[in-house]
Parts: structure tokens; sequence; C-alpha cells
């Protein structure tokens, strides 16, 4: 894997450091013992111990502070020569100061547990957190409990140079899988929220990175762990990324496959946006269409996103869903009963979404039929009476009574502890639409948000009814008869 033209790198960086006792690669061969030099004097074995997080478990460490240096060794050989490949190219900093890193002669690091008894505490609870257990060392020596969130908030200080998505997709994905990144500029910085697929990437990426510089005296990262646990991606572009779905569209209204997009559109509106206000008298004809809960739902050019989940209507039971195939800028319905079919008609009819006005009218249909195995039309329709989600199941339930027609204002609960109005305003931002107010309900569980129109809160509560806030916790969406 090594060769001569790595090596007379290795020489090239060492030579640089005006050290007299440089050693070439071929007089120390790899060694999952590495020796690292110039170190900066109130180094910690933390940061140390960062430096090889990336590329695999940390098995020991040697500090020798007096004389700026220290020892770590990897679990494998291999491990190690990944890592001396890696910051021969990108030259290591520890507090913004460039250290040399070389295999050493040891292929074993031997210590003294008494007398490095401070360093085995941190890579005890280093190992801990990799493993995925609790840290037992003592918690003064080093805050390493196991991390809240696989995501992080990077804020970008002194940019002179442009950071692209690309370039902290490349930074980061060193430590893990990154699976989502949203970029935004707030308070005239430059930030990101990162999601790695596991939470002890993003810990491993906020210890080495934290402090570091992305191009030479500038665009230095400050990282800390986000509130949130999950990033709600839209769109595929310069701004925002899913590296789970392709498929997204980039934002102007195309997706990779129009039949799924139009599915997802339509079963997202109507498992999220099912919101019941007061019920308007009924003609007998209409009565009688209405009482087998069908409602026929159509649209011009519709365009959105795909959207997989399946929120649970806040309007009525979603039976079942499917797209015309012959005219896929529409869609039957199928409620639980009549009166929700009515209801999703009343307030839903009229209403724009996705940037065109939808119109609903009670069908003729009594069912909606699900098609044969094999059918073109199979993935047009889909079927959701098993689903946990139905709110309106339980007779006489407490959701009868939170029924409001749409407005910009929203009702949020099942806020998770620790979450603040900041993450709750970034995450409704992120949606697409603007923030106008804020104000938490006093056991901070509850909040409303104020978006800058309707048909923004429409869009926010599809997005983000039922969004995954970790411990337990979906947050709930629904309007609100309230004002800010």
């Amino acid at each position: 894997m090594l060769n001569v033209s790595y090596a007379a790198n290795v020489d090239s960086v060492y030579s640089n450091g005006s050290d007299s006792k440089k050693q070439r690669l071929d007089e120390s061969p790899p060694s999952r013992v590495l020796h690292i030099r110039k170190l900066p004097s109130e180094v910690s074995e933390t940061e140390v111990i960062a430096l090889g997080l990336p590329f695999g478990k940390v098995t020991n460490i040697l500090m020798l502070k007096g004389k700026n240096q220290a020892f770590l060794e990897l679990g494998t050989e291999e491990a190690a020569i990944t890592m001396v490949n890696y910051y021969t190219a990108v030259t290591p900093q520890v507090r913004n100061t460039p250290v040399f890193i070389q295999y050493s002669n040891h292929k074993e690091l031997k210590t003294d547990s008494a007398l490095n008894q401070r360093a085995q505490a941190v890579l005890q609870a280093v190992s801990a957190v990799q493993d995925g257990s609790s840290p037992s060392s003592d918690p003064g020596v080093l805050d390493l409990a196991p991390p809240p969130s696989p995501v992080l908030r990077i804020i970008i200080d002194n940019m002179f140079y442009p950071v692209t998505l690309d370039v902290l997709q490349q930074i980061f994905s060193k430590f893990g899988t990154v699976m989502k990144i949203i970029t935004f500029t707030k308070n005239n910085q430059f930030q990101a929220l990162l999601q790695f697929s596991d939470p002890v990437n993003a810990q491993q990426a906020k210890l080495s990175l934290d402090g570091q510089n992305i191009y030479n005296s500038c665009c230095t990262l400050r990282i800390d762990f986000s509130k949130l646990v999950n990033l709600n991606v839209k769109y595929n572009n310069d701004k925002s990324r899913d590296y789970t779905r392709p498929d997204l569209p980039t934002g102007d209204g195309e997706s990779t496959n129009k039949d799924h997009s139009l599915l997802g559109k339509y079963i997202s509106l109507f498992l999220s946006l099912c919101f019941p206000g007061a019920i308007s008298p009924l003609s007998a004809a209409a009565a009688a269409a209405a009482a087998a809960g069908r409602v026929a739902l159509s649209g011009s050019g519709v365009s959105g996103v795909l959207c997989e989940q399946t929120f649970p209507g806040v309007y009525g039971d979603v039976q079942r869903v499917k797209i015309l195939y012959n005219k896929k800028d529409s869609a039957l319905i199928q409620l639980s009963d009549g009166n929700q079919a009515q209801l999703a008609m009343s307030h839903l009819n009229g209403q724009k979404v996705f940037g065109k006005v939808m119109r609903v009218t009670l069908s003729k249909h009594q069912t909606v039929a699900l098609p044969r195995e094999g059918l073109d039309d199979q993935l047009l329709t889909k079927d959701f009476s098993g689903s946990p989600l139905h709110r309106f199941k339980k007779p006489g339930s407490k959701n009868f009574q939170n029924i409001f027609p749409p407005s910009a204002t929203l009702h949020l609960s099942n806020i998770r502890d620790g979450v603040g109005e900041e993450d709750l305003r970034l995450l409704f931002s992120n949606s697409g639409g603007t923030v106008k107010a804020f104000k938490f309900f006093q056991d901070r569980k509850m909040a409303l948000i104020q978006m800058s129109s309707v048909e923004e809160a429409i869009q926010a509560l599809m997005d983000l009814h039922n969004y995954d806030m970790g411990g337990n916790h979906h947050l709930k969406v629904s309007f609100s008869k309230s004002t800010i």
C-alpha cells in the first residue's frame, strides 16, 4: 500500500519541522504505534486521541508532555497506515498548531498504568463511547458522556473562502456515513446542520474537527451537538442534500419519478392535512355521497416533494389513496366515514398547496379498490387502513375537540426536553417558510409558531407533523385558533 513516493512525502513533511532527527519511512516500517511530535504544551489526552478516532479503535496512549510528544496505539496496523496516509495529504493540527506523525519503532505500546493513570482514564472513556456503553471514568477527567445526537451544528468563522455542501461532506465523511446536510446563513454567518448515521460518528467528528481550519488560517469550524436528532431535507441542491434519497427533487418541481412524486404529494397532503373544521349543512344528495366517506381530489400541474412518511390525519383517518392512472393530477381519497369526508372537502377545497389551487369534491365511488398484483397502476394506490397512527379510532377522543380550520399559526405539542425556540425556528424555516413569531407554553412541551402565510403553514404541517425528535418524542403539529 505504501511506496517510495509516499515515503518522500513523509520526509518532506518532516523537513518543514526543521527537526535534525528525521526518520525516513524505510527506517520505520509500518506499525500500529504512532509517534506524534511538536504537540502544543497544554495539549490534552483527548485531543491526541481524537487524531486517531476516525481511523479505528485507539487502544493505548502515552503522553510525553515535557517533550511535547505522544505515542498513540491503534487497534490494527491497517488503521495506523490509513491514518499516516491521510495525514500526509492533510497536515494534522492540534489547537491550530501543525503536528507531525510517523510510525514508531515499537510494535506495541507498553505503559505503566500507575504512572499513566489520567491518560488511561481518558482512553477508557473514549472506548466506552465507541462501544456504545456508558463511560466509567471519573467525570472530572473527561466529559465524554454518550453523544446526545447524530446531528451536529456547524458554524464557520473567518470564512474568507466559500465553503460548500460538498466540502463539508468530504471533510466529515471521514468520520462515518453522512446522511443529510442543510446549510443556511444566520446572523451573517454560514452555518450547517449535518446528520451522521450514528451519534458516535458525530462525537468523533466533533472531537477531531472543532476549532480546526478548513483552509490555512481561515474558515474555522465551530462544532456542537444539535438538539435535533433527525433532519428534514426536502430538496437535493447546493443548499441541502439527503444522501439516502437521491430521488428528491432539486426544488424546481421536477422529480426523478413523477408518478411516485404525485402519489407522495397526495398521500402527504391527506395524511397530514386532514384538519377538520365546522361542518357545513349537507344537501340530501351530498349527504348520500358523503356517507361512504369518499373524496375526489384534483389539481392542475401540482408539483411538490415525494414524502414517504405516513402521517396520521388530523382531519380524519385516511384509509386508502389512489392516483388516477389516466389523470395523474387527480386522486381518490377514502376516509373512515362520511363526516370526515365532508370535513376534508369543506376545508381543503380551494386551498393553495404546492403553489396551485386544489379542488376537492365528493366522489360517486363507494370505496377505493385495490389493484390486482402486477398491474401498471399498482404503485399508484396505497392502503393505510392498518396504520397505527390514526387519530380518530377511539370514540370520544379528545382529538375531536381540537379541530380548527387552516391558519398561519400552528400548535406544536410533545416537544422533547431541551429543545429550545431557536431549534424549532430553524426546523420550521428549513421547511421552506418564514417564521414570523414563536411562543412557548409554560411547560415548554407545547408552543405556538406563526408562519408568514396559510400556505406556508400547510407545507410546514405536512413536512413536520410526526417529526422524530428523539427519545420517543414525535412532534405533533396542528392548526391553531390562537394567534401570537
